[in-house]
């Protein structure tokens, strides 16, 4: 859960600021939240979700 939600939050963060700085006009933007959205509702949502905690686990497992 605490992955996921850091994740939906950096994502918001970056579409707010290409939005705001001119590299993302507002259409493709509602685009993109309405298909991270309807993609969530399909079947490839769990694929998904365990692809994005291995890599944070990978992340997390690299010690600097």
């Amino acid at each position: 859960m605490a992955i996921s939600l850091s994740v939906v939050l950096l994502l918001a963060i970056i579409l707010v600021v290409l939005v705001r700085g001119g590299n993302l006009k507002a259409g493709p933007a509602v685009v993109a939240v309405l298909f991270g959205f309807f993609l969530a509702s399909t079947g490839m949502a769990p694929s998904i979700n365990r692809f994005m905690n291995s890599i944070a686990e990978t992340i997390n497992s690299i010690s600097f």
